[in-house]
């Protein structure tokens, strides 16, 4: 790479000096152009001047007479040629006797008007700068022309004049150049970690193929808040264009729970995070820079993200299935004392007593299985309910079915995930009534089927707390939940009650219930 920095640098102090050369020739020819032109002019001037060329223009040997006075002329000045024109432009005295009675180009001199001219001409095929001045007689005719002449310089000659200077700017070029290429080739190897262009080529393809191929999302955010660098799948978890880089963060419409970790500081690990239409778990990390000798400096933060959406969705159908193991359990333990006391009166010979007790026990769970198939004609639903009432009563809540509510059998994918919205809003009303208030949940599930929207109603409302309004989205957004066994005091339950609510085309949110608590209504269109 400093090679080529050389060879480029090399090249432009080439080309820097050929337009000096050309402006420097220029330059000179212009100065010799204007002192060569005002020399041959006096020198001319001074020659027709001469008493003797005026009295000897006439004279039969002419060329021999006015030989003399004509080489010295050139002898003084310097110049080429000097000749004595006469008024027809034939050529009568000349220093160059090769020349003697040719014609003479006067070029677009006006001498022969009588008046002094200098300029260029052309002499036997060679540009020259020459000075006319007419001879005159007594009346002011013109009797002849003498023309002083000296050739324009060769560009080589030129060049040859100005060579000492171009070396020497030449010489100061290259060493500069080799100089600042070293100094750039040391900067430049600093800062990419001492590899070649060639390996930074390579590296960035391998970078790009390994960023695109990565089933997790990864993006990085700078330090001003800017996505400096996204791959595809992230784009696809987070509904973005793959042009998205270099926008802030704000401007991107991602949902504001992954936009408070993407800006956050600190690092965070497996953070369950939930959008509109998915569950993500995001790890975040600050980068650094790492080259040799430069102090380390934050370069922002590297997020990457996988899709938990289909496993919170089975882990909340586990614990739902839990739920009801646990009620069974409790059952199955109530029932164990019912049959030890039943056993105990039949030894006894307490008959009567016998048939009151099974009798009691036979209707109490009647009523509360005809108190919930009465209204719901879904059987899964039917039956998470009957299990929560059995679950709520034995931590001494109280749970209730809206008398209103009635549900007509539902599609089985449907059903399913009704019972995971049912449940966890169920599970949230019991983790925060059973230490508040009267101890009570109300449920309301309705099937309205208008003739224009369809939809399913589903109302939760507990004697909890409450939730504050500042907090009502944020629920949400992160699952947040109450249960004091979660690590860090978030569950993903609510969150997953507004997934498959949106990815119903539904809504969920919350008000404040009679009792006191919260109340959480839920709302999915029936297609």
């Amino acid at each position: 790479m400093a090679a080529q920095f050389l060879v480029l640098q090399l090249l432009v102090v080439a080309v820097v000096l050929g337009a000096v050369a050309a402006i420097s020739i220029h330059q000179s020819t212009k100065e010799f152009r204007d002192v060569a032109g005002g020399r041959m002019l006096s020198v001319a001037e001074s020659l027709a001047s001469t008493p003797v060329v005026r009295e000897q223009i006439a004279a039969p040997l002419v060329e021999q007479v006015l030989a003399p006075d004509v080489d010295k002329a050139v002898a003084l000045s310097g110049a080429t040629v000097a000749e004595i024109v006469s008024p027809a432009r034939r050529v009568i005295v000349s220093t160059d006797p090769t020349r003697l009675g040719t014609r003479a180009d006067l070029g677009d001199s006006d001498v022969l008007k009588g008046r002094g001219w200098s300029g260029d001409v052309e002499i036997d095929g060679r540009r020259s700068i020459a000075g006319h001045v007419p001879v005159l007689d007594t009346d002011g005719g013109v009797l002849a022309v003498v023309t002083v002449s000296e050739n324009y310089p060769s560009t080589w000659m030129l060049l040859s004049d100005a060579g000492a200077r171009l070396l020497v700017y030449l010489g100061i070029g290259a060493a500069v150049g080799a100089v600042g290429s070293w100094l750039l080739s040391r900067r430049i190897r600093r800062h990419t970690l001492g590899m070649e262009t060639a390996e930074i080529a390579g590296l960035a393809d391998h970078r790009e193929a390994l960023l695109h191929s990565i089933a997790e999302g990864v993006i990085a955010v700078g330090n001003d808040g800017r996505i400096t660098m996204i791959n595809d799948s992230a784009c696809a978890l987070l509904d973005l264009a793959p042009d998205v880089v270099g926008t802030p963060v704000a401007e991107t419409g991602i949902d504001a729970g992954v936009r408070e970790v993407l800006l956050s500081s600190g690092d965070v690990e497996d953070l369950v995070v939930t959008t509109s239409t998915r569950v993500l778990a995001l790890n975040r990390r600050s980068t650094t820079s790492r080259r040799p000798g430069d102090r380390s400096q934050d370069l922002g933060t590297v997020t990457t993200m996988r899709d938990s959406t289909e496993l919170a969705s089975m882990q909340s159908q586990l614990t739902s299935h839990k739920s009801v193991t646990d009620t069974l359990r409790a059952q199955t333990h109530e029932f164990a004392n019912q049959l030890h006391t039943i056993s105990g009166l039949t030894q006894l010979g307490a008959f009567d007593d016998v048939r009151a007790l099974v009798g009691t026990l036979t209707r109490r769970r009647a009523e509360i299985s005809e108190a919930i198939t009465a209204h719901i004609g879904d059987p899964a639903v039917a039956a998470l309910l009957i299990a929560k009432t059995s679950l709520a009563a034995e931590v001494g809540v109280r749970l209730t079915l809206d008398p209103s509510s009635r549900l007509r059998a539902l599609d089985p994918a449907l059903s399913t995930d009704v019972i995971t919205v049912v449940g966890n809003l169920v599970d949230n009303a019991l983790d925060v009534s059973r230490d508040h208030g009267s101890r009570s949940i109300t449920v309301l599930i309705r099937d309205d089927r208008p003739d224009d929207v369809p939809h399913l109603h589903l109302e939760v409302a507990d004697s909890g707390p409450g939730v504050p309004p500042e907090m009502r989205e944020l629920i949400f957004s992160r699952g947040v939940t109450s249960k004091p066994d979660t690590p860090g005091g978030r569950g993903i339950g609510l969150a997953l009650v507004r997934l498959v609510s949106v990815q119903h085309g539904g809504s969920v949110n919350i008000d404040d219930a009679e009792s006191g608590g919260a109340r959480f209504r839920v709302r999915i269109p029936l297609g």
